[in-house]
Parts: C-alpha cells; structure tokens; sequence
C-alpha cells in the first residue's frame, strides 16, 4: 500500500501527461489505429479513479454527491462527441484544398506540440469569456455546478459548450491543413488532461504548479469564495492566464469539502437532462421557485 501511495503522490502525473500522453503522439505518430486511443482514455479514466481511492486530496470528494450517474451520462456524450468530431474533422479534411500551411514536414511530436500549444491557447481565451458573457457562462455553469473535484468532473460540459471548444479549437487548424492524426492526438491529450485537472489526488507536484494548470491551481479556479475562484482558466499551461493576468498559483487557505461550487448556488440541479435544458431557460436554476413565484405576483400586483 505505501509504494501505491508514493506512485500517487509522486508519479501519478508523469505517468498521465508522459506516460500517456506520450503513448497517445507514439501510437499516432505510428499510424496505428484510432481504436487505440480508446484504450488510452479508459487507462487514463482508470489510474485516476485508483489514485483517488489511494491518496485523496479530500475524502469526502470520494463519496457520491448524488452525481454519479449525471457524470457518467457527460462522459459517455464527451467521449462520443470526440469521436463524432474525429470523424468530422476527417471528412472536412478531404474536402478541402492543399492550402499546405501546416508544417507537415516537422516531426509528429513537434506538430502535436505546436497543435497543442495553438489550441491551449484559443481554449483558455473561450474558457475566460464563458465567466464573463452571459450567455456563454448558462452553458459553463454546468460544470461549474458541482459540489466535489474528481477526474470524471473533467468531463462535466455541455455538449453545445464542448462543441464550441472543438470548433475554435480545432477547427481552424485543420482548415490550416492539420493532420488528422495529429487532430486525435490532441483531442486525447486534452480529455486525459481534463481528467487528471479534476482529479481527487493529494499528488506533489513542486515546481510544475507555475506551469501546468493542475492540482492545486486547478482547485482554486474551482472555488465557491466570493473574489476568489474567477483565475486560473488554463487548460494545460499558465503562461495565458499570466498574460490575462488571472494567474494564481495558491491560498492561504486549501479548498476543501463544501468550498466547492457556484457562489449562492449550492443545490445546482444535477440531473443530466435538466442540465441540458439550462441554457435555455429564463429563469436561473439557483433561485429558489418560491421566490420566483413570489416576485411574479408582486409584479402583477403593481399592474
């Protein structure tokens, strides 16, 4: 038990942005089949499930919060949706003309680095705008609405919002002549990155803490504090939130049990379909219904 908890603590993130991340550019960049990247993603999902139980950074995370199946419902339709953009990105690949501003003649892994960085940087721009416009953020809150971190959390997304994502993302690099072997490394990439942000691991991260948006920076994003959760919008790497200025490496107090969630919306609803309806709602799902009752007859009252 002590050698899984100092894997835990000290190797479960090489394991997930080398190991696997690695094997996912290795297996692309080899022309083997996408099927495979499959496995990578259920590798991923596992070893952080198992860490978890190993070495919780909090152990009341550990226990369902009445979301289990609304989590597992997101992450099948993420993991869906990456296969039908997958396929989509294939498609529009061979339609479109020999613009050949991709380096192609680069090696595989300094595309999918390049490809990587590109699209880190066009994520956290949209992930920064979703807190700020109105109409993005009824999307984002549902992944917001949550009460506890752990890996499937990462995958907590509107669908609409996902797509959204993949087509600033994505979209624009293949249209540049992106491979799209390279396009699924970098999808896989960003859902084990996804899972190993969200993850319940009491990991030691040291110095990657002023690099990688992860673990304790990633917590803090996550906040229910009033001031305090708005930073730290990166999804592999702070350098773009020290641009925006929204960088912040940690608290003086640790995130724990109940510090998580949307400010003045501790019960945000967590059925799956309700979910999908939010953004098109008028009403918030934060307001209780009696108040919403209550303001609608002094409204009529007033004629």
């Amino acid at each position: 038990m002590w050698f899984l908890r100092f894997f835990a603590r000290y190797f479960y993130v090489p394991a997930m942005l080398v190991g696997l991340i690695g094997l996912t550019v290795y297996l692309m960049g080899n022309g083997y089949r996408y099927l495979w990247l499959a496995f990578v993603i259920l590798t991923a999902i596992g070893l952080s499930l198992s860490m978890e139980l190993v070495l919780p950074y909090e152990e009341d995370w550990n226990r369902a919060h009445d979301d289990i199946g609304k989590d597992v419902a997101h992450g099948v339709v993420y993991e869906l949706g990456n296969l039908i953009t997958l396929g989509l990105l294939f498609l529009i690949s061979l339609g479109l003309p020999a613009l050949n501003l991709w380096p192609r003649s680069l090696p595989f892994a300094v595309q999918f680095l390049l490809a990587l960085l590109i699209a880190d940087c066009v994520m956290t721009m949209i992930h920064y705008l979703s807190h700020r416009v109105g109409w993005l953020w009824k999307f984002h809150s549902i992944h917001h609405g949550v009460s506890r971190l752990y890996g499937l959390n990462g995958f907590v997304r509107h669908p609409l919002h996902q797509a959204m994502d993949v087509a600033c993302g994505t979209l624009p690099l293949v249209v540049a002549g992106l491979p799209v072997p390279v396009a699924a490394a970098l999808g896989t990439a960003i859902a084990i990155q996804l899972n190993l942000q969200h993850a319940n691991v009491n990991c030691a991260i040291g110095p990657l803490q002023k690099l990688f948006s992860i673990g304790p920076v990633h917590r803090l994003h996550h906040v229910n504090w009033a001031g305090v959760g708005d930073v730290n919008f990166g999804l592999f790497l702070t350098v773009w939130d020290r641009v925006l200025g929204t960088f912040r490496p940690g608290s003086d107090r640790a995130p724990r049990g109940a510090d998580i969630g949307i400010q003045d919306c501790p019960h945000f609803p967590q059925s799956y379909a309700r979910q999908l309806r939010i953004p098109f709602e008028r009403e918030s799902p934060c307001e209780p219904r009696e108040s919403l009752a209550a303001a609608r007859e002094a409204q009529i009252a007033k004629g």
